[in-house]
């Protein structure tokens, strides 16, 4: 009998092949649309990830102190005391490392050292570079550029020049790509770096580097001694310590732990990122709610090839029901036609989105996509998606087919014969 239904559903498609083709090319298209969005907005959270983590510290140890001093001393010694400060005027501390040494031999105790794969000391500061007639605020961080390396791979990132020659020369430059353009900059060139306070300094440009993220590309590398003396820090002070860690995907425990041992707040780069992050989990829920009234869509679609099969096939149907066919076996036709709408164009819309995903990702252009810095689009190719938004069209074209059955379904044979209208 499953047969039998089978060869008539097919026959009914077949019978309105514009209809039927139009409904499916809806279907394979709307498909391919949803699949080809899943895969570009999880491609770039996937591509923001694992350049981030690639490239920036997993955890950061800031300058900012865990335990800091109470402001008021008599608060919990007894509950009706209270503490009354005038005219307290304090001088404000700067965010700095004290004895960074001391803490990087932290790292190395057998607790940590299997977790903490690297830890780069550096100072950051905030200075206008000037070239000829060009000035641009930036951003200046001093590192050690083996631990630096160890960090972020920055000499596979180099552009032009070599780690070397920043070893070598003397208040030497590691320029990030979005700078060099912006001013003009190139190997050898001469750059009067200026502090916020203190005097100025020429620099030489020995490198320009890429490493894809916008907020690294758009600042400069220098030695940490230049680094403290443009900053005015002494020599066993820094602003922070990068480190990468075994477990950059679930690194929250490791960064208490080490709060507590430093006494110094350590963020992970999820926290520093957080409202990115929030950004692309926003982006997501639109998608999907997107896949949802599309597949809706998509869904009435076939119910009006069904609804309107049933109009013409009313005739039929009486003579089915008359030869024996029961309401449950007319419904399970209605619905297999449906199935195979869905499946057949949800199908096509897989393939199509193949090509899409492809023809996106290998386009020779390159575009800032979000905090990142990529040439083509960043796209996904998991699995997933396609079976996730394949299923999804597929069940509401079944569903949709359900209306038009129990329709059919109710047909009266006698009423139906004995219209003449039919």
């Amino acid at each position: 009998m499953l047969k039998t239904l089978f060869a008539i559903a097919l026959g009914h498609l077949l019978g309105r092949r514009r209809q039927t083709l139009t409904t499916i090319f809806g279907v394979a298209i709307s498909t391919m649309v949803l699949i080809t969005t899943n895969s570009l907005t999880r491609g770039l959270l996937d591509s923001f990830i694992e350049t981030i983590v690639n490239v920036a510290p997993h955890i950061t140890v800031k300058g900012e102190k865990m335990r800091p001093m109470p402001v008021n001393i008599l608060e919990g010694a007894n509950g009706s005391s209270m503490a009354i400060v005038e005219n307290n005027i304090q001088k404000q501390e700067p965010e700095e490392v004290k004895n960074y040494r001391q803490i990087l031999s932290v790292f190395s105790l057998p607790q940590y050292n299997k977790h903490v794969l690297a830890a780069s000391p550096y100072v950051v500061s905030q200075v206008m570079a000037v070239k000829g007639s060009r000035n641009q605020p930036l951003t200046l961080k001093g590192v050690l550029i083996d631990r630096e390396d160890a960090i972020s791979g920055i000499r596979k990132k180099m552009l032009f020049g070599e780690v070397a020659m920043f070893e070598k020369t003397a208040n030497a430059l590691l320029v990030g790509r979005t700078v060099a353009r912006d001013m003009n900059l190139k190997l050898n060139d001469d750059v009067i770096i200026i502090p916020v306070s203190g005097k100025s300094r020429q620099c030489k440009v020995a490198g320009i580097f890429f490493t894809g993220v916008n907020a690294v590309d758009n600042s400069v590398l220098v030695s940490l001694k230049l680094g403290q003396i443009i900053e005015g820090l002494p020599a066993n002070k820094v602003s922070g310590i990068a480190l990468k860690v075994d477990t950059p995907l679930d690194n929250a425990s490791l960064a208490r732990d080490l709060e507590k041992v430093t006494g110094y707040r350590c963020m992970t780069w999820q926290e520093e990122n957080a409202s990115i992050l929030s950004l692309f989990a926003r982006i997501g829920y639109i998608v999907f709610s997107l896949v949802a009234f599309v597949g809706v869509v998509s869904g009435f679609g076939v119910a009006n090839i069904l609804v309107t099969t049933v109009f013409e096939k009313s005739r039929d149907i009486a003579i089915m029901k008359s030869l024996g066919f029961s309401a449950l076996q007319l419904i399970s036709m209605f619905v297999l036609e449906g199935f195979l709408v869905g499946l057949v164009g949800a199908l096509a819309g897989g393939v199509l989105a193949i090509g899409s995903i492809n023809l996106f990702a290998s386009l020779p252009i390159e575009s800032s996509q979000g905090p990142i810095t990529k040439t083509g689009f960043s796209m996904s190719y998991n699995p997933v998606y396609f079976f996730l938004v394949i299923g999804v069209t597929v069940m509401i074209s079944t569903l949709a087919a359900i209306l038009p059955s129990a329709r059919a379904a109710k047909l009266e044979p006698v009423s139906v014969l004995r219209d003449s209208s039919l």
